[in-house]
């Protein structure tokens, strides 16, 4: 008996699989043979993906923004990443000190007369000498606040020292009402020295 050539053997052994002799049945025998996909099968939508385009080129439009702002900011000083500066100690307001070297000059400022004449008995019973201390009326009548004023920073001490002396009052740095000497007298030049001038305001008033 001759025996069969192998491509005969793989000929009958593809023709079982066919008929399906040789392995046992099961669900997928009975599928109809195609090459086709079988099933459903869901296609991307082209509205989605030019969505999609869409919002991104929106999200790094607005980081190209923020950044060029961001750097603008930096470039110009606007934004600083450096810790602020600590604070001073010790630059609080100056501690008032009474101080009697002063000569001190007193101006009502307000339509009641008699307030300065009233406030020099204060400062004179507070150890001025009465030569030290002068009073008079200023060019107004309507001055809201009594203020003390001082010619530089030196005197500011003394200042609020004369505002407490006269029961309160505002302090400020104003040379204004200092006295100038005639630079025609001999030895005189220019200011006589440092004075301290009360305006005494409507607050003062007492009728």
């Amino acid at each position: 008996m001759t025996s069969p050539s192998p491509a005969q053997t793989r000929a009958d052994a593809s023709a079982d699989r066919e008929s399906g002799h040789g392995f046992p049945k099961d669900r997928f025998d009975g599928l109809e043979r195609g090459h086709g996909r079988s099933g459903a099968h869901r296609a991307e939508h082209p509205r989605l993906r030019v969505g999609a385009i869409v919002v991104w080129s929106a999200v790094a439009t607005v980081v190209l923004i923020l950044a060029g702002v961001f750097g603008t900011m930096l470039a110009t000083g606007r934004l600083d990443f450096a810790p602020a500066p600590a604070a001073t100690e010790g630059a609080g307001p100056v501690a008032p000190m009474v101080d009697t070297s002063y000569p001190v000059l007193i101006l009502n400022a307000t339509d009641q007369a008699g307030l300065a004449a009233e406030l020099r008995d204060v400062v004179v019973e507070a150890g001025w000498a009465e030569g030290d201390v002068q009073e008079s009326n200023a060019s107004s009548t309507d001055f809201e606040t009594t203020t003390v004023y001082y010619p530089s920073e030196a005197d500011e001490a003394a200042a609020r020292g004369l505002a407490d002396v006269i029961g309160g009052a505002e302090v400020s740095l104003d040379d204004t009402y200092q006295v100038v000497g005639d630079p025609s007298t001999p030895g005189v030049d220019g200011e006589l020295g440092a004075q301290l001038v009360i305006v005494v305001g409507l607050d003062h008033r007492t009728e």
